[in-house]
This record gives structure tokens, C-alpha cells and sequence, in this order.
């Protein structure tokens, strides 16, 4: 990767007892001089030592390509790998603001996140149920769409972290269309693709077998997709989930949206795991995280696999125009 003049993509390690300060550090060194990593420094050079890495962590760019710049948040306790600390549930979620804030000032091209444990931000009294959401409400974006993206199929969901009792309600008109649009425009927009097929599942079995299982499909879902397609947009549904992903139905189509979190994603990380990329559509900049959890069992022991860091980081680049050509799965 040549040296650039673009402002660098922000990198937040997520939850510090976790694998994301070590999948941070394990990064190939050809990335450093396009990012900044917002997180304490010292978490990072004892992690480092832990993991038997040398690198050179900076908090001020000093023109070495190899060196690691960190915009400095300090933890509120000291960080046991593999061991939660609700004391610093604040200092993950102060990166997040620190680097969103930096994006939407532009002083940073993108973002780019690690795991974070939602658990223990919320029992520290802070309600969390995820970084789409709370980025959304930092940049006061009313709708954030959440997408996975692997090197074979793409979903995008209506809903996120929602109990399965609340889904159906939270399926209005509105959040649908909007949802769709924004799923749409990011495809031409953001990957280039001129005229997207997306597939949408129903949300009953059988997509509601014409009303008799559930009116989600016939009272909502196909109204919706009616009107876009007379505003051209190319809907295929709605669908039965349980073979909208087969290879018939995915023939030809550039995105799936699923009705909720659990309907769709499972299929992405069968396929995908480990390669995929959450990309966060609807913010005023580019988002991308990893598709896996803190995996705590594995921090600090340098067998966490950092592919999943690899293809966001790869994705956040291309998208904010940084990249060295396109992967596969974001043409």
C-alpha cells in the first residue's frame, strides 16, 4: 500500500479485555500508515508484549510507515485479558464517540470497529443494544440499515437487536420502505452496481401462505414492494425464507433483506464466517466492523484470527476511495 495524503480511517479496538486489541496488532503492517487506532496505548503495548509482537506505538505521526498511530482514550481500570470489567464499559463506548466524531468532522475517511461485549456495557447502567444503533443516534440518523457482506451474498436487515415478541410491530410501512431505499441507493452509490436485484424475505413461514399464516406479507410487506417497484426499484418478494437463499433464487440477485436478525444472518455466516463485514448503510460515513464477538476464551493466547479485521479494514478502504482495487464481494 503506497503512502497517501487521505485523511486515515479510524479503528477502534471494541471491548479491551477481548481479542480486538490483538487482532488490531496482528494487522499487516502495510495498513498502518492509512489508519488511526482510538483506544489507550498502553492496553496496546501490553498486549503486544503478551502476544510477542513488536510494533511501534505512537500517539504522534512521525512519517515511519510502520509505526502504529493511536489517538489516546485512556481505560478506567486496568485490563485483565479475558476478564470483563464494567468500570470500563465507558471507555469502549468513549472510542466509539471519539472516532465517530472525527468522522463526521471529517478529520477522519471512515471508520472501522472491533467487538464489543453489549453485555457489559449495559450491566455497568448503560443501555446499549449495539454499535449500528448507538452510531445512528451520534450522527442523528433516524434509520441506520445493518448489512453483512461476504464474498458470496449480501444481507441487509429491517430489524437488528430486537427481541423476536417485537419484531412484527417494528415491520411499519415506513421503516420498511426506507430501509429498501437505503439499501438501494448503497448498492449503486457505494458498490457500483447500476441496477440491484434485491431479494426480500416474508417474515412468516411460507411468506404467510396468501394470509393464513400471518398478515405481515399481505397487510404490509407486499404494498411496500409494489410501490417501489413503481418507482423502479428492482424488489423480488416477498419470499419464504427458507428458500430465498438457494441458488435459483440467488441467481442474478446483488442483495437480500431479511426481516430480522436472526432470519437472515445465520445463512451469511455459514457461508461467509470469519470473511464476512458488517457494513452500517444510512450514516453520513463509512462503517465497517468484523462479523464475531470479544471471543474472551481467545484474547491475549495469539490464536484469534484476524481475517474477519482484515476484509472490514479492505472494505472501508475501497469504499472511502483508499483501497488498491476492489475485493470479489464489495463489486
Amino acid at each position: 500500500m503506497t503512502r497517501t495524503t487521505h485523511p486515515r480511517v479510524a479503528l477502534t479496538p471494541g471491548e479491551p479485555a477481548g481479542i480486538g486489541p490483538d487482532l488490531v496488532l496482528s494487522l499487516p503492517a502495510r495498513y498502518r500508515e492509512s489508519l488511526i487506532v482510538i483506544a489507550d496505548p498502553q492496553v496496546l503495548r501490553e498486549r503486544a508484549a503478551m502476544l510477542g509482537i513488536e510494533v511501534d506505538i505512537v500517539t504522534t505521526a512521525s512519517g515511519n510507515h510502520d509505526e502504529l498511530l493511536v489517538h489516546e482514550v485512556p481505560t478506567a481500570a486496568p485490563v485483565s485479558s479475558g476478564v470483563l470489567n464494567t468500570e470500563n464499559a465507558e471507555y469502549v463506548l468513549e472510542t466509539l464517540r471519539s472516532a465517530a466524531r472525527s468522522c463526521l468532522q471529517g478529520t477522519h475517511a471512515g471508520l472501522v470497529t472491533g467487538p464489543v461485549n453489549k453485555a457489559v456495557i449495559n450491566e455497568a447502567g448503560i443501555p446499549f443494544s449495539g454499535h449500528t444503533e448507538f452510531l445512528a443516534e451520534l450522527a442523528e440518523i433516524p434509520m441506520p440499515v445493518m448489512m453483512l457482506a461476504a464474498p458470496s451474498l449480501r444481507v441487509a436487515l429491517v430489524t437488528t437487536h430486537l427481541p423476536l415478541r417485537e419484531v412484527s410491530d417494528a415491520i411499519t410501512p415506513k421503516r420498511l420502505r426506507e430501509t429498501l431505499e437505503i439499501v438501494h441507493k448503497s448498492l449503486v452509490e457505494q458498490f457500483g452496481i447500476t441496477k440491484p436485484t434485491i431479494l426480500v424475505c416474508g417474515l412468516n413461514p411460507h411468506a404467510g401462505e396468501s394470509g393464513h399464516l400471518g398478515h405481515e406479507e399481505t397487510d404490509t410487506i407486499e404494498p411496500v414492494l409494489a410501490a417501489l417497484r413503481e418507482d423502479g426499484i428492482n424488489v423480488v418478494g416477498p419470499l419464504p425464507a427458507d428458500t430465498a437463499f438457494t441458488s435459483d433464487k440467488m441467481a442474478g440477485a446483488d442483495a437480500v433483506v431479511a426481516m430480522y436478525h436472526d432470519q437472515g444472518l445465520p445463512v451469511l455466516k455459514t457461508i461467509g464466517f470469519g470473511e464476512a463485514v458488517n457494513i452500517t448503510l444510512g450514516l453520513p460515513f463509512v462503517r465497517t466492523s468484523v462479523d464475531h464477538g470479544t471471543a474472551l476464551d481467545l484474547a491475549g493466547t495469539g490464536s484469534a484470527r484476524n481475517s474477519s479485521l482484515i476484509a472490514a479494514v479492505d472494505c472501508a478502504l475501497e469504499l472511502v476511495g483508499h483501497g488498491e482495487g476492489p475485493r470479489q464481494f464489495w463489486q
